[in-house]
């Protein structure tokens, strides 16, 4: 990408995956006409290598590197609400080795470790579940580590397991640990889950999924209401490409264009212009992501 100025910030971007092999100059030109910056983040060890290589080739694209806590645990599934058509997702059961992503979060510009976390709803029935959230919580605490260590801030899955992802959190920082705290990437959680993460001093990063129309299984209309309550200074905006398009984007591949969309309906719900909204935004994830 050619240097351009920055309007909206894609802070958790997948566009080093397969889902782009074929594309992704194309997709990167796209965001870079639509003012976007990005993020592109890690969740294993080859795609934290390739989110460097990204970042490294294009102005306006940074990477983080880390181990999701899917790939803890081998396992096939796939998720409407993330993988649209036929498309199935493969784990494998990896160890975070902190010596090799080490070497990788040393390139100038990875900004972040992550994305890590608890994932308490995507276990596989056949496995052994209070091990699988034990290596989970051991996985998370080495990234927790390499983080403090490192001086880097944090990129938070968490999906059905948000008690145990505070309480961790909150024993590191009372510990004086993870100095540069983090985000909460793709947040569906509820007032008091924002609240406590907040007060922990993390940002709350909103995806796609906040523009969702009304369905009992998603929880769009319920996470409207948190978005408002966002302090200016904290809020943040994602795709998660290839996943979660917004409206009125959804049912095709997500990418970092269509951020536009969800900060233009966040701007709208929360009340202030679309300018106003961008600059905020893209300011708290310069901030953050020291950029």
């Amino acid at each position: 990408m050619t240097k351009t100025l920055v309007k909206f910030f894609d802070t958790h971007t997948h566009v080093h995956f397969e889902a782009f092999k074929d594309d992704l100059e194309d997709v990167l030109r796209r965001a870079q006409e639509a003012g976007v910056g990005m993020v592109t983040v890690g969740t294993q060890s080859t795609t934290s290598k390739r989110a460097i290589e990204v970042a490294e080739a294009h102005d306006h694209v940074w990477a983080t590197v880390g181990l999701h806590p899917n790939h803890t645990v081998k396992q096939t599934f796939h998720d409407p609400n993330e993988v649209q058509g036929n498309a199935t997702v493969k784990t494998r059961e990896e160890v975070f080795d902190t010596d090799s992503y080490r070497a990788l979060a040393s390139h100038p510009k990875c900004v972040a470790i992550g994305e890590c976390g608890f994932d308490f709803y995507r276990i596989p029935e056949d496995a052994d579940r209070n091990k699988v959230i034990w290596t989970q919580e051991e996985m998370l605490r080495r990234q927790f580590d390499l983080a403090t260590e490192l001086e880097l801030p944090l990129v938070i899955h968490c999906r059905d397991a948000h008690k145990e992802q505070a309480d961790l959190m909150e024993e590191y920082v009372r510990a004086g640990k993870i100095p540069r705290r983090g985000v909460m990437h793709c947040f569906t959680g509820t007032q008091e889950d924002a609240d406590r993460y907040l007060s922990l001093g993390f940002y709350i990063s909103f995806s796609g999924v906040v523009t969702f129309p009304a369905r009992k299984d998603l929880v769009g209309p319920m996470l409207i209401d948190v978005a408002k309550t966002i302090p200016d200074d904290k809020i943040l905006i994602e795709t998660d490409a290839p996943y979660l398009a917004p409206e009125p984007m959804r049912g095709k591949r997500n990418e970092p264009a269509y951020v536009v969309h969800t900060a233009e309906f966040l701007a709208r719900a929360r009340g202030v212009s679309i300018d106003a909204f961008a600059r905020q935004t893209t300011e708290n994830a310069k901030r953050l992501f020291r950029i």
